[in-house]
């Protein structure tokens, strides 16, 4: 060990390594053979089991290929056994380049994942229907995991604290109904999944529609944020979504909400004189046939839509 006062030098190493994956599917199997002998610890108190952190990491393996290598390289390896020396930290990161080790794009192909006709036939139905355009997606994509990251800052920050009177910055969660504002950090988590989850609808190809009151107060905020991003310069379209091809009806925000919600009911939670119209047994609420807005409900997924995997993991 170092003696105290001595004199301490730190030093950076900074290496490159490219590798050709040969076999993708060897490559996945010792990452997620590792990811079944590594040893992993929760915090006290956590609502996550050790189970449920190796279900996340087994996932983020089958992610692709580099998240399956960088389960496997150890970066302290570099210096291992040399006198005089002690590694204080490491970093490792692991990126898939093209045939010029150039870095591929870390966000979905949303030219080829929303294909737009264009014809110009005016009773095209086809041209109709697009109405998530390619440009448009990638806006909804960024603000949604912009946003899933700050509800998930909110809840590490904030934890079962209340919103209203409490100290500090939130992030999301001050922008929903204030019959939320008392709901603790395991609603909060599951309400951060639901922006995740509207950003893998996107990534898939599919437009972001709702299948609870969770996913539908996300993409409210979605369009929001979307439409002041574009506004105020940081979307993207500058930047790594340049290159989109532009349409007529990109971001279309007057028709987006038209489009991808069943209705606008979750809106009138934000109505100081309509108290306790989340109550499907309010008058104010089953007079419209709002059904149940109250939190609990918030997860329950909509008769007509499609459940989600319920084994699907947590992000963070």
């Amino acid at each position: 060990m170092t003696e105290a006062g001595a004199n301490v030098r730190r030093l950076k190493l900074t290496a490159e390594v490219f590798v050709d994956v040969v076999d993708e599917a060897a490559l996945t199997q010792a990452a997620l053979l590792h990811v079944d002998e590594a040893t992993y610890v929760v915090g006290r108190g956590s609502d996550e089991t050790v189970e449920d952190v190796r279900a996340a990491e087994r996932e983020r393996v089958r992610g692709g290929v580099a998240s399956a290598l960088q389960e496997l390289v150890y970066a302290d390896d570099l210096v291992v056994d040399v006198d005089g020396v002690q590694v204080r930290e490491t970093q490792c990161g692991v990126e898939e380049v093209d045939e010029h080790d150039r870095p591929l794009p870390m966000w979905p192909d949303f030219a080829a994942l929303f294909p737009v006709c264009g014809c110009g036939t005016p009773d095209c139905e086809r041209c109709a229907s697009d109405c998530v355009t390619r440009r448009t997606a990638a806006v909804l994509w960024s603000m949604a995991g912009l946003l899933a990251d700050q509800a998930y800052d909110d809840v590490i920050e904030h934890g079962d604290d209340p919103v209203q009177g409490s100290d500090g910055i939130w992030l999301v969660f001050g922008e929903f109904p204030g019959i939320t504002w008392r709901q603790d950090a395991v609603w909060r988590r599951q309400a951060a999944r639901a922006f995740d989850d509207l950003a893998a609808d996107l990534a898939a190809g599919q437009w972001p529609q709702p299948t609870c009151s969770a996913e539908e107060m996300a993409l409210h905020l979605m369009l929001r944020y979307g439409e002041s991003a574009v506004d105020d310069g940081w979307s993207g379209l500058e930047t790594h979504f340049a290159g989109l091809p532009e349409h007529d009806r990109d971001l279309d925000w007057d028709l987006l909400p038209d489009v991808l919600l069943q209705d606008t009911d979750i809106l009138a939670l934000f109505n100081a004189g309509l108290d306790g119209i989340e109550d499907p047994d309010d008058e104010q609420n089953r007079h419209p046939g709002m059904g149940d807005y109250t939190p609990r409900a918030w997860f329950t997924t909509f008769d007509n839509m499609t459940p989600r995997d319920p084994r699907r993991p947590f992000r963070r």
